[in-house]
């Protein structure tokens, strides 16, 4: 009995011994297996995915929302799942979807821009067009190239040979203001006539007047104190002065100068001509309260 227990006592040791010498061998092939991989030895080797180029003339939607300043980057998700925003005239809900400046970005039916709002107003010298066209010659565009590098339109027009202010910017709502037929911002002008202005033309054009039977007026007209007749000074809505034109070729008055004084409460104080500045807060504040 003795030597059969021993028997097997023998047997279940050397099967001990086996097993632990299987497990020995396992563990050694995987710390091979680890070194060889560490050393950049690995049979299979995890392909590099393709880096996603991202295009710099794009921006997110919820960003450019955000950057317009009209809610935040979480707030703008959420007007864009429920339909609020269009791009180019459609309508977007994708989250994620990107955008290019040019495009015509709408929230709640008003066109936004990611750029920050800038005010600049210029004293225009004789010589410059009003316009944002190219090839066009000398343009107010090119008196205000350094005032900033956001997209800042003229508000209305002056010709060629007018002077004084200019309203630029690109905050479309002050746009809208100026442009609002019946509560837009006045604008005072001093103008300079071939000959004395008659009183009673004065009244005719301060009481109104039709010009191919549509009503021409303006807010305020009067001569201006301490100069001949010839020197009026008049108040008009108009964001353009083809009216001024349109009043004295009229009355049978050749207009000799046009010149822009004042915009609301904007003055010509500190700017000559040919010069701009950029709005304080107050004054912007000011313009929006209009």
């Amino acid at each position: 009995m003795s030597r059969h227990q021993g028997s097997k006592g023998k047997g279940k040791v050397s099967g001990r011994e086996g097993a632990g010498s299987n497990r020995n061998s396992s563990r050694t092939n995987t710390d091979a297996h680890k070194k060889s991989y560490s050393r950049g030895n690995a049979p299979y080797k995890k392909k590099a995915q393709p880096k996603a180029t991202s295009n710099p003339d794009e921006i997110r939607l919820n960003k450019y929302i955000a950057n317009s300043g009209m809610c935040s980057r979480r707030e703008a998700d959420e007007n864009i799942a429920i339909g609020l925003v269009s791009v180019n005239g459609k309508v977007v809900t994708e989250m994620g979807y990107k955008v290019k400046r040019t495009d015509d970005v709408r929230f709640d039916g008003q066109r936004i821009t990611p750029e920050a709002k800038v005010y600049v107003l210029l004293n225009k010298p004789k010589g410059f067009a009003t316009t944002t066209a190219e090839g066009k010659g000398r343009t107010v565009m090119d008196l205000v190239a350094n005032a900033t590098n956001a997209n800042i339109k003229p508000i209305g027009r002056l010709g060629r040979n007018s002077l004084g202010l200019l309203l630029f910017t690109n905050d479309d709502k002050v746009v809208q203001k100026f442009t609002n037929s019946k509560n837009g911002v006045v604008r005072l002008f001093q103008v300079e006539l071939d000959k004395n202005l008659k009183f009673e033309d004065l009244k005719k054009i301060q009481e109104g007047f039709k010009v191919d039977g549509k009503l021409v007026s303006v807010e305020e007209i009067s001569y201006i104190q301490g100069e001949s007749k010839n020197q009026v000074g008049i108040k008009i809505k108009n964001t353009g002065n083809t009216i001024l034109r349109t009043i004295f070729d009229t009355l049978n008055y050749n207009l000799v100068k046009i010149d822009c004084v004042a915009i609301g409460h904007l003055t010509k104080k500190d700017i000559p001509r040919g010069h701009w500045k950029h709005l304080t807060e107050q004054e912007i504040n000011t313009l929006k309260m209009l």
